[in-house]
């Protein structure tokens, strides 16, 4: 069954220049590009997106982060898409992502408050649809 998932670069991975080896590793995998924007999201948005995480010690500066600079916003499909980008995108940890994932060969941990790990994927169906409405509508 082919799905749709979100992808964002996140602000770390356009800033590095990384927007075209993380295009190239979606594809190399298989996935097709359905639509990609560059956007400068509103805090809004971002507000939506992490609606989940409000409260926590990490929301603000995460937003703030997410905030920083312009994201590439992906519309990808394919079977098992979800589960499958976010075994390409390594765990959330880039010390601990495994070679291989966009996160272990490229990300690093800068020390910062918040985690600036390169990539987000949708974790679930339900949530692919909601942050695909979100960044697409």
């Amino acid at each position: 069954m082919v799905e749709e998932t979100l992808v964002l670069i996140k602000p770390d991975g356009v800033a590095r220049n990384l927007t075209g080896e993380i295009l190239r590793r979606i594809e190399a995998k298989g996935y097709s590009l359905v639509d990609i924007r560059l956007v400068q999201p509103e805090r809004s948005v971002l507000a939506e997106h992490y609606a989940e995480h409000e409260g926590k010690p990490f929301y603000e500066p995460l937003v703030e982060f997410m905030l920083s600079g312009p994201i590439v916003a992906i519309r990808v499909a394919g079977n098992r898409v979800i589960e499958g980008f976010r075994m390409l995108a390594g765990t959330t940890d880039p010390t601990l992502a495994a070679p291989g994932t966009i996160r272990g060969d490229l990300g690093r941990d800068w020390g910062l408050k918040v985690q600036q790990n390169l990539v987000h994927g949708s974790d679930s169906p339900e949530s692919a649809a909601r942050e695909l409405d979100l960044w697409f509508s």
